[in-house]
């Protein structure tokens, strides 16, 4: 197959590939005829052609279109599920026990050259990651790497029972003092390790590097003869592209032949660029972002760009420190038991946390899209959803909380921080202690304090900067005097696990399969100044035990696991360790001759192997 972009010109794309697409009727049902699909990459080169040791998201754009997963996410639940396309697993089972799981793999599946997929595809992939030899970042999936050393994950052994069949030990691991595995208890979410390891054609790799898995870093880019995945023979041009030729023999295509006949990936410096670009018809897809969304739906309107948006995997937040920020101490000591940590002299007050919801309108951030004569308002013109507790936007969680957000009322916020302490009595617009937690139970010198707090998020990420901006005014309006900076990003993440901070305004992207267990962020043993996720200090020991409860649950029942993750995202909303705010739009656009786009929620490009650029 020639390759398109071997001789492209990047100022002559368009021309080019409206040349080379052909017309529609010749491409019907027939594979690699559905034209070129032009991706933009923001961002660096890719560091790796190597699923087993890449860890940039670049990379595993590439990478991820050429091999298998064992156990694959369905693109509409966006969780882990058997006889899913592009993926390996066609049942799975546990035991009495929760933690030995039995993997059965289908046996229709075959390398490019004709080479069944087996077992040991799998098992030699993770033998050269778990043997702690390579840079890969894949470790974490193990409890402990070949050698004993303590790797932190969920799978603990596996074990060839044939060429279908994989038998696994997961789950939670203990430890003893030197470090020893002792005991392996249930968890749900577990069976997700095994995905973090690629399947690689064991018979190419281990003719390339054998048992030597430390040379695979010595040589990033090897591609095997032979792959499986929509796409195949990466070409890197560095600073340029990527292009990849569509995949004549993959089986597993959405339409069982992959349309395309060639996917490319081209740098471009910034959005502004991208979206450039795209306008000019140069790319096939974009991401549309937020500042731009409103003007974008009235060109797509008058030119048929077609649109597709939703929630964002992941939300804004207000992380308040509810321990002492002048003495950070770490949630557990070395033998597991809580520390005293005391508390911040205005957060560790439940009361004072669930009045700033009330006190802080998120809705006015979120504001209104436009309408006729009529602007749009507040900082994401319309293009948001309000947070309400830890969780992702609708068609992406499969947790529905049923819980509504916070109304704003500074009357009934006032009305609380009274019932906290917090009010003013001398009149002069400035709400102080008066009884309030910490001058009841740390100092009572502290009663006469102004309310006032420190506030921080990242400068250059203009809607932080303007949240920022909104709630120290807001709180102003009723008596709180909000200190409000923003700094370096780096600076910030300093400040934030140093755990020195009053309140820092940030955000987390949260991964697929979404997992509604919050420990990372919400529990003692994450709570590490320096280096743990837990900066806020919350902890709450029933929280923890409904999460562990979820992950041990018998079988994994789905609805049982579902109530569950309910009532702990019920504790997180009554006692607001965070302030959730917004989650964004997310808006995804194509070109209007694009065929079969079809997106989904977080899986917007789940089948691209179906789509066909068609000439004007």
């Amino acid at each position: 197959m020639k390759r398109f972009t071997h001789f492209l010109m990047v100022g002559a794309l368009l021309t080019l590939v409206m040349a080379l697409v052909g017309p529609a009727a010749a491409q019907d049902a027939e594979p690699n005829t559905g034209g070129v699909v032009i991706e933009g990459n923001i961002g660096s080169d890719p560091s790796s052609f190597n699923p087993l040791i890449g860890n940039d998201t670049t990379s595993s754009d590439i990478y991820g279109k050429m091999y298998p997963d064992i156990i694959a996410i369905n693109p509409e639940t966006l969780r882990s599920e058997p006889m899913q396309l592009g993926g390996l697993a066609e049942s799975w089972e546990y035991d009495e026990s929760g933690t030995v799981l039995t993997l059965y793999l289908r046996q229709d599946l075959v390398w490019s050259d004709g080479t069944p997929i087996t077992a040991d595809d799998w098992i030699w992939a993770a033998d050269a990651v778990r043997s702690g030899e390579t840079s890969s970042p894949r470790t974490s999936a193990f409890t402990t790497l070949a050698d004993g050393t303590q790797a932190g994950g969920f799978v603990d052994s596996y074990e060839k029972i044939d060429d279908f069949t994989i038998e696994f030990v997961l789950g939670q691991p203990i430890f003893d003092d030197e470090g020893n595995v002792t005991e392996i208890t249930p968890n749900c979410t577990a069976i997700d390790s095994i995905a973090d390891v690629a399947v690689v054609p064991s018979h190419l790799y281990d003719a390339a590097f054998g048992m030597d898995y430390a040379a695979m870093d010595s040589d990033p880019f090897f591609v095997p003869t032979a792959t499986f995945g929509p796409f195949t023979d990466p070409f890197f041009e560095a600073g340029v592209q990527v292009s990849m030729l569509g995949a004549p023999e993959y089986s597993d295509a959405v339409l069982g032949y992959v349309s395309p006949s060639e996917y490319v990936q081209l740098i471009v410096p910034d959005t502004t660029v991208e979206y450039e670009r795209f306008l000019a018809g140069e790319l096939t897809f974009i991401g549309v972002s937020a500042d731009r969304q409103n003007d974008f739906r009235e060109l797509a309107a008058e030119e048929g760009y077609q649109v597709f948006e939703s929630p964002q995997n992941g939300y804004t937040y207000v992380g308040w420190n509810v321990a002492d920020p002048a003495n950070p101490q770490p949630g557990l000591d070395e033998n597991g038991q809580l520390i005293d940590q005391g508390i911040h002299p205005v957060f560790g007050d439940v009361l004072v946390r669930q009045a700033m919801a009330y006190a802080i309108d998120t809705t006015s951030m979120i504001g209104t899209r436009p309408d006729g004569d009529t602007p749009a308002s507040g900082i994401l013109e319309g293009n948001g959803y309000q947070a309400v507790t830890h969780n992702s936007g609708e068609g992406v969680t499969f947790v529905d909380p049923g819980l509504d957000p916070y109304p704003f009322d500074q009357e009934k916020a006032l009305e609380m921080l009274a019932e906290a302490g917090w009010s003013d009595q001398d009149g002069d617009g400035q709400l102080e202690c008066n009884d309030c937690l910490y001058a009841r139970e740390v100092d009572p010198d502290y009663n006469g304090t102004p309310m006032s707090f420190s506030l921080t998020t990242n400068a250059g990420n203009d809607v932080r900067e303007r949240v920022g901006q909104t709630i120290r005014e807001q709180l102003g309006q009723i008596g709180i005097t909000v200190e409000y900076e923003a700094i370096d990003f780096g600076a910030l993440v300093d400040l934030l696990l140093s755990q020195t901070h009053d309140a820092i305004i940030i955000g987390w992207s949260l991964g697929l399969p979404f997992d509604p267990d919050g420990r990372w962020a919400f529990s003692a043993e994450s709570d590490i100044p320096g280096a743990g996720f837990a900066f806020t200090s919350y902890n709450n020991e029933e929280l923890n035990d409904l999460w562990q409860e979820a992950t041990t649950v018998p079988g994994c029942d789905p609805e049982a696991r579902v109530e569950l993750y309910q009532q702990a995202m019920q504790i997180l909303y009554e006692d607001q360790p965070y302030l959730w705010l917004v989650i964004n739009n997310v808006m995804a656009a194509a070109q209007p001759n694009v065929e079969n786009w079809d997106p989904l929620p977080a899986a917007n490009l789940w089948n691209m192997d179906a789509w066909r650029v068609l000439e004007d």
